[in-house]
């Protein structure tokens, strides 16, 4: 256990399972006061229940008036995990505009509204750090997940102009980028194919690793250990980078 985020507190959003609760204990271990927040309130407090210094708030961070008053009530961030996130798929050709701007609503434009908000947050205080859970996805196609992927491109954009834009007033700004990862969102896309091919959920796994060198899926804690390091002051001179957590696959 580490103490070096003591004294800091950190707002992580789609807190309440998978990465987000992964993240929440990590830096909460590292010392730091953590804000859960996302729209299920029963798994946020699960988390808040068993994560040191752990508060909740039950918040669609797609609505600006929210994610504004979210940071209205809540004590000044240093650190904002912009972790909420979704994916549905479908080919091209049948992903409607209903579906494109669900995936943009809940991958792109809540990481904008919480970045935005947070360095409003972190003016003046010299000390800060914004980080984006994307996705591989953001640095590679995949097929039938095209908004998915446009989505997660788009943190990776966002990613490079903020690290440019807050140089200078102590903050970094990047994008950590995992592979398929242990949360319930494989465990959906693992269904998914298993209901529309018929393939058994164990074939449906060992396909979603086909590209993987390392042949397994990611481990939360593996993305929360990254995410710790880019909150530590030891990463001072790293901003604007987008990091794979991919067991190779890139």
């Amino acid at each position: 256990m580490t103490t070096g985020l003591k004294g800091r507190t950190a707002l992580i959003t789609g807190g309440g399972s998978g990465i987000g609760a992964a993240i929440a204990e990590r830096l909460a271990s590292a010392g730091a006061k953590i804000i859960i927040c996302g729209r299920r309130k029963a798994e946020l407090e699960r988390v808040a229940g068993v994560v040191p210094n752990c508060t909740c708030r039950q918040v669609d961070v797609t609505d600006e008036d929210a994610v504004v008053e979210l940071f209205r009530d809540i004590t000044p961030p240093d650190i904002v995990i912009a972790n909420a996130g979704a994916a549905e798929s479908a080919p091209i050709e049948k992903t409607d505009l209903d579906l494109w701007n669900r995936l943009i609503g809940v991958n792109l434009t809540a990481a904008y509204l919480v970045a935005r908000e947070g360095i409003k947050a972190m003016r003046g205080s010299g000390w800060g750090r914004i980080v984006f859970i994307s996705s591989i996805a953001g640095l590679r196609g995949y097929p039938y997940v095209s908004a998915y992927c446009a989505a997660k491109h788009g943190v990776i954009g966002l990613t490079r102009a903020l690290a440019v834009e807050t140089a200078r007033r102590g903050i970094t700004v990047n994008a950590v980028c995992p592979g398929y990862t242990e949360t319930p969102m494989l465990e959906q896309s693992i269904g998914n194919i298993t209901r529309v091919t018929g393939m058994p959920p164990d074939d449906a796994g060992k396909a979603l690793l086909s590209g993987n060198p390392m042949g397994r899926f990611i481990k939360p804690e593996e993305v929360a250990a990254t995410v710790e390091w880019l909150c530590q002051d030891v990463s001072a001179s790293v901003t604007g980078q987008a990091i794979g957590v991919s067991g190779g696959e890139v």
